[in-house]
This record gives structure tokens, C-alpha cells and sequence, in this order.
């Protein structure tokens, strides 16, 4: 894309809930600490790769992980939506690890699943880990979702996608620091479209100077890297590979 039609360079903006403010394709979103995104006109939380119970998916193959993934990663989403009230939860792919999370998941835990549908439109967006979406919890299952002149999706779209919303690339920044680096999951995004981080306790990140990002941005894009409490604005050329 020419400089003449690019889109502007986002202008980041302090949170007073510590997250920043950032337009998207012509939308306000707010990048949340939790590495949750919030919508404010359309009073919608969006949250991508939760990936439920890998840690006893994990465990199944031999690998003893701390069994208290889900538990957290829920926690953390009831968090957000005590703090925001949406009126739409959009979870955009790999909410679950595997096929079968959805049957390992404790009674609580599915109960604590279905409550976020009560009073809200849950919808759950499928991703390449969870490919039919849940099958005993309410909500609505789509492959995309068109938000607030956005669309909703799992996996980015190859070239250039203004107004898409992703997930999928667990995207992590690794910045050089005064005394070496800090490596942190982020959020990134050109102007023009934004990868979201994994909002799962157990699923890792991928560094932003990873070949999977090329060609996804129209320009250098900026990181939100998520912090304790806050969203700190991180430039391109602050980023390093691992």
C-alpha cells in the first residue's frame, strides 16, 4: 500500500484503567492489562486463545503441569467482565486446547463458563484448536464475527485486513532494555488491524519479528506489551527477535 493511502500511525492513549486507548479502521478499542480488548461503543470484551485445560492435556501425555490454568484464565475474564459489564463477550478461537477440554473441564468451572453468557450475547469464535466450538455451553458459535464495522476471526487473513481483529499468533514483544531485554505478550496492531495476545495462563507467545507476522501490516505497527497493570506503547524498532 502507497504512503499516500497507508493508515495513520495509531496514536496510543492512556487508560485510566491502565490499558491503552487506540483507534482501529475507525474505532475506538481499548487494549486491556489483562490482555483482553475492549470495544466501548459496542460495550464488547474480546479475548483470544484462552486454551482450557491445556495443562491437562499436558498432563495426559506425561507432562505435569500446575493443574490451575483454567481456573485462572477464567478468573481473569470473570475480572474483566465485573470491571467493564459488556453486553457481548467475543472469545476469538482456541478458547479450548483440544477437542475434548470442553469434557475435562470440573463442574465449576463449566458453571463459571455459562454464567458469562447470562444476561450478555456470549459468542464463541472456532480456531484451528477447537474447530466445532463447544457443544454443552450456551452461547453462539461462528467462524467470524462483524462488530462495530470490525470483523471478529481466529486466525489472520494473509496481506493486508483493514478492521480485522485476530488471534492465533500468541503475538510477545521482546524489547531491549538497560540491562538487557523483557520479553512480554502484547498486542499489535498498524491502524489498520490488531492482533490480539493469548489470554490463556499456559499459552506462551510468539515474537512479533517472527516471520508469521510479515506482510500482516501496511506499515511498521506499534506493540501494546502488557505489563502489570498497565499497557505500555512499545515501537517497532524497540523490538527485537529472541
Amino acid at each position: 500500500m502507497s504512503a499516500l493511502t497507508a493508515p495513520p500511525t495509531p496514536a496510543f492513549a492512556a487508560s485510566p484503567c491502565g490499558g491503552l486507548a487506540a483507534p482501529l479502521a475507525g474505532a475506538e478499542v481499548v487494549m486491556r492489562a489483562s490482555g483482553a480488548l475492549w470495544l466501548p461503543n459496542a460495550r464488547a470484551l474480546l479475548a483470544a486463545d484462552l486454551h482450557l485445560e491445556k495443562g491437562s492435556a499436558y498432563a495426559r501425555r506425561g507432562q505435569m503441569l500446575p493443574p490451575y490454568d483454567t481456573h485462572d484464565t477464567i478468573s481473569r475474564l470473570e475480572s474483566e467482565i465485573a470491571a467493564l459489564d459488556p453486553v457481548i463477550v467475543a472469545l476469538l478461537g482456541d478458547t479450548f486446547h483440544d477437542s475434548g477440554a470442553e469434557g475435562r473441564l470440573c463442574a465449576d468451572e463449566a458453571s463459571r463458563l455459562s454464567a458469562v453468557a447470562r444476561g450478555r450475547t456470549l459468542v464463541w469464535i472456532v480456531g484451528n484448536h477447537d474447530v466445532d466450538g463447544p457443544k454443552a455451553l450456551p452461547g453462539e458459535v461462528v467462524d467470524t464475527l462483524s462488530l462495530a464495522g470490525l470483523m471478529l476471526g481466529h486466525e489472520p487473513t494473509p496481506g493486508p485486513s483493514p478492521g480485522e481483529i485476530a488471534g492465533h499468533l500468541h503475538p510477545a514483544a521482546r524489547v531491549a532494555a538497560p540491562r538487557g531485554t523483557i520479553r512480554r505478550r502484547c498486542f499489535v496492531t498498524d491502524g489498520s488491524r490488531m492482533i490480539l495476545p493469548a489470554f490463556g495462563a499456559f499459552a506462551g507467545g510468539l515474537n512479533v519479528r517472527d516471520r508469521a507476522f510479515a506482510g500482516l501490516f501496511v506499515r511498521p505497527p506499534l506493540v501494546g506489551a502488557l505489563a502489570t497493570n498497565r499497557v505500555r506503547a512499545i515501537g517497532w524498532k524497540r523490538c527485537v527477535g529472541d
